[in-house]
């Protein structure tokens, strides 16, 4: 007989009903220092007093309203998103894969409207994740994200990660944009080099392509700058974002350029949630905190605290090859199967993620401090000295 849940997720037996800070609890009171934050979206942990507050005070007020109607809730966040950011205009969305397919249709239209519709191809790179709608899955060239979903839209172009060479190969008169995670996050934790995103960004230039950045996992403070991109000295013309920006909350948002904006007019795109009150609320009270310079500073150092404990561990542990990342999403790439030892890592009261190139995701609440950096090392060293690692089938 078929679960009630459909069976998409082989889900563990963790099944938390309360948080606090930078813990999970289940109903036996069972608790977990949770370095996985909902995969990088419980930017502020759980129960954080300032983002509860507003949310609470939201709910009091107004939740939904239809988009048919003026929003200024989701004109406030959308005016201080194009404050901080590269960004002229805004639309919000329920999910970063609703996000990308925004940043797609406005790279379409963009060249539609040019009179180049013949531009419609966008150049992806391999192992990237950009979500699990189709446009998204055809986005990548991971199979077990394609199989049984052929034929797929023929709109992408999948390039190796961070080869400029294969990009400039690539070019001809059906592209029309590059569309690349600053880090790719499900793909192993892997940051893009200085030189592959500058020059992206060149050859975008030079050829008038639109450069979308899919900044939905490390973006929003993630890396310690609030957009990982302002690291790497280039700005898109278009990005994707979700997860961290709601705090918990469903919603994300296509950032774009008034120029590569251009085609997008009433009737060209929509949602029923997306923008809605509550989750405007969601927004103000991530970027009242996660904006600050001095809370990304704390992030920075936090981060570099954490990194240095983790490359001093596991030099103690032969399973562990090495930390790769940026700031607080970083990761352990293995020699054994991240996914087994991330299950073990549960036994010991610690939450992870698991990715691609057998890597195990910390992507912590970006509040952490010096106790839970010592509790987390702590735990993989415990987790590591008594793990076996399982026998081949």
């Amino acid at each position: 007989m078929i679960p009630v849940l459909m069976p998409v997720y082989a889900r563990s037996d963790v099944a938390p009903v309360r948080g606090e800070g930078c813990y999970l609890f289940d109903a036996d009171g069972r608790k977990w220092l949770d370095f996985a934050s909902g995969i990088a979206v419980n930017c502020l942990g759980h129960g954080h007093p300032h983002f509860t507050e507003r949310l609470k005070a939201q709910v009091e007020t107004l939740i939904h309203v239809s988009n048919l109607y003026g929003s200024p809730q989701q004109e406030s966040v959308a005016r201080r998103l194009v404050e901080l950011t590269f960004a002229d205009t805004v639309f919000f969305t329920n999910s970063g894969a609703e996000a990308i397919e925004c940043a797609v249709k406005t790279c379409r239209r963009f060249h539609f409207v040019a009179g180049r519709p013949e531009k419609y191809r966008i150049l992806t790179f391999s192992n990237a994740f950009h979500g699990r709608t189709l446009t998204a899955i055809a986005a990548t060239d991971q199979a077990k994200l394609r199989d049984g979903f052929d034929p797929l839209p023929d709109w992408f172009r999948v390039l190796p990660f961070d080869d400029l060479s294969a990009v400039e190969a690539a070019l001809d008169g059906s592209i029309g944009g590059i569309m690349v995670e600053p880090i790719q996050g499900e793909g192993g934790v892997r940051p893009a080099s200085p030189a592959f995103l500058k020059g992206l960004r060149q050859l975008c230039d030079a050829h008038g392509l639109l450069l979308i950045l899919d900044e939905v996992q490390c973006g929003v403070g993630r890396t310690g700058t609030l957009f990982a991109h302002e690291q790497y000295g280039i700005t898109p013309d278009i990005m994707a974002i979700a997860k961290g920006i709601g705090g918990g909350v469903p919603v994300g948002a296509c950032l774009a350029t008034e120029r590569a904006a251009s085609g997008m007019g009433v009737g060209t795109h929509g949602s029923t949630y997306g923008g809605n009150p509550l989750a405007m609320a969601a927004c103000h009270a991530v970027l009242d905190i996660v904006a600050e310079p001095a809370f990304l500073a704390t992030v920075k150092a936090r981060a570099a605290r954490l990194r240095s404990e983790l490359e001093q561990m596991i030099g103690n542990h032969p399973i562990f090859a090495g930390v790769r990342g940026m700031g607080l999403m970083l990761g352990l790439k293995m020699t054994t199967d991240s996914r087994a030892f991330v299950s073990h890592l549960r036994t010991h009261g610690l939450l992870a993620v698991a990715a691609a190139e057998n890597v195990v995701r910390l992507l912590p609440p970006l509040i952490i401090d010096e106790n839970h950096i010592r509790e987390c090392v702590e735990k993989l060293s415990a987790a590591a000295a008594d793990y076996r690692v399982p026998e081949a089938a």
